[in-house]
C-alpha cells in the first residue's frame, strides 16, 4: 500500500445547511469547519459554485473565498471551481486577483465549464449557453490577464495583473482531463459525484501532460466524499445524511442536511438505491484503519497526489472530529 504520510489532504465546502437553520449560521458553521482544517494542518480549503439549490449556500464564491481567508491563518483558499462560462474572465482575474492581494500565497482558482445550476438558473445568470465551447480560449485569456503585462492589450485586470494565482482545471470528464494536459495546469478529478471516468481522465492527464511555466510535472488531486468516524459501524450511521442528500438531488427536492438514519431502506427503492450508490461508488466510509486502508489504496491504483474530501455530516462535531481522524491519518 502507497504511504499517505506526503500525501496532502485538503476540504472542499459546500456549506451544507439543514432545513430549520438560517443562512448565517450555516456560514458560521463553514468558518469553524475551516478554522478547525486550519489547525489541522490541512492544505486547501475550496469553495465550490452552485446556484438557486436549497440546502447550499455557496453561490457568492469569491465573497466567501474572502471571509474564509480573513478568519484562517495559513490554510490555502480557493474555488472548487467558479464554472467559467458564468463569469466574464475579467472579472474573475479582478475577484482573485484581489483577493491574492489580501492573502498573497494563499488563493487558488479552480475552473469549471458546467453550470453549477439547472437551464433555467443559467439563463437568469445571463450565461451563454455556447460559452462553454470556448472554455478553452476564456481560460487562456484569464492565465493573461493574471499573468504580467505583455503591452499587447488594451484591457487589464486591476487589480489581478501579475499576481499569477495559480490555476486550476476541475471536472468528470475526459475533456478537462485532456484540456489541463495540453495547458500543463494541475487538474483536479470531481470523483466526490461522478466517479464513472476517473481511471481513464487520470491515465489521459497523465499521458498527455505537456510541460508549462507553471507546472513541469502533473499534479492530480482527486475529490472524494468522506465519511469519517471512531468504527465501521458508527462512520456507515452517519454516511446516510450524504445518502439521503443525493437521492434529494435525484429527485429534484431540497438538498437539506438531514439526521442520520438506522437504516435506508423504506427511504429509496432498489432502482435509487443503486443509483445512489453509483453516485457515491468512490466514497471513503469507516473508521481510522479503514479510511487508511481505503485512500492508501486509492493513491496507489490512481496515483494521486492530493486528496481533496467532502465531508457531508449532519452535526458540526462529527464533521471536526472527522478531521481530527484525517489529520492524525495524514500526520
Amino acid at each position: 500500500m502507497s504511504d499517505l504520510s506526503n500525501t496532502p489532504f485538503s476540504l472542499l465546502e459546500l456549506s451544507p445547511m439543514k432545513e430549520h437553520e438560517t443562512v448565517s449560521q450555516t456560514l458560521a458553521n463553514s468558518v469553524t469547519y475551516a478554522q478547525t482544517a486550519d489547525k489541522l494542518g490541512f492544505n486547501r480549503f475550496w469553495m465550490a459554485e452552485h446556484h438557486n439549490m436549497r440546502g447550499i449556500v455557496c453561490a457568492a464564491t469569491s465573497v466567501l473565498i474572502g471571509h474564509i481567508a480573513g478568519k484562517t491563518q495559513n490554510i490555502r483558499v480557493g474555488a472548487g471551481g467558479v464554472m467559467l462560462p458564468n463569469h466574464p474572465p475579467l472579472v474573475v482575474a479582478e475577484q482573485f486577483g484581489t483577493l491574492e492581494s489580501l492573502y498573497p500565497g494563499r488563493i487558488d482558482l479552480g475552473l469549471g465549464r458546467a453550470p453549477g445550476s439547472d437551464p433555467i438558473t443559467s439563463r437568469a445568470l445571463r450565461r451563454d449557453e455556447q460559452r462553454a465551447e470556448h472554455f478553452n480560449d476564456e481560460v487562456t485569456e484569464l492565465q493573461a490577464l493574471l499573468g504580467p503585462y505583455k503591452g499587447d492589450s488594451p484591457v487589464r485586470a486591476i487589480p489581478g495583473e501579475d499576481t499569477n494565482v495559480p490555476i486550476w482545471l476541475l471536472g468528470s470528464s475526459l475533456y478537462s482531463a485532456g484540456l489541463a494536459a495540453k495547458k500543463g495546469l494541475p487538474y483536479a478529478f470531481a470523483g466526490h459525484f461522478a466517479p464513472r471516468f476517473v481511471e481513464d481522465a487520470i491515465a489521459l492527464y497523465r499521458r498527455e501532460f505537456q510541460p508549462s511555466e507553471v507546472l513541469d510535472k502533473p499534479y492530480v488531486m482527486l475529490g472524494l466524499p468522506i465519511v469519517a468516524a471512531d468504527t465501521d459501524e458508527q462512520a456507515q450511521f452517519l454516511a446516510t445524511t450524504a445518502k439521503q442528500r443525493i437521492l434529494a438531488l435525484m429527485r429534484g427536492k431540497p438538498l437539506w442536511l438531514k439526521e442520520p438514519v438506522a437504516t435506508m431502506e423504506g427511504l429509496w427503492t432498489a432502482q435509487e438505491k443503486m443509483q445512489v450508490e453509483n453516485f457515491l461508488g468512490l466514497s471513503v466510509v469507516g473508521g481510522q484503519a479503514s479510511v487508511k486502508h481505503k485512500l492508501s489504496m486509492i493513491k496507489q491504483t490512481l496515483q494521486v497526489d492530493e486528496f481533496i474530501f467532502t465531508n457531508d455530516l449532519y452535526e458540526l462535531s462529527d464533521r471536526q472530529h472527522a478531521l481530527e481522524i484525517l489529520a492524525s491519518i495524514m500526520n
